[in-house]
């Protein structure tokens, strides 16, 4: 889950802002949780795309 979306119930604006102690905290627990813990799902899907073209890529290389 990415934290860009997220609305604070403590001060009612978006978790990215970080407005508020409770923002910030929840902001920097989300983000250490991993290494894709940060990406949005648009760059998610662009990796996996990424991936995917990189991988047939070297399938075709290979049988030529």
């Amino acid at each position: 889950m990415t934290y860009d979306r997220l609305v604070c119930a403590n001060c009612a604006a978006p978790v990215a802002e970080g407005r508020c102690p409770v923002c910030r905290a929840n902001r920097e627990r989300m983000q250490q949780e991993g290494p894709l813990g940060g990406l949005t799902p648009a760059m998610l899907l662009a990796l996996v795309i990424a991936l995917v073209a990189a991988v047939a890529l070297i399938t075709a290389l290979q049988t030529a």
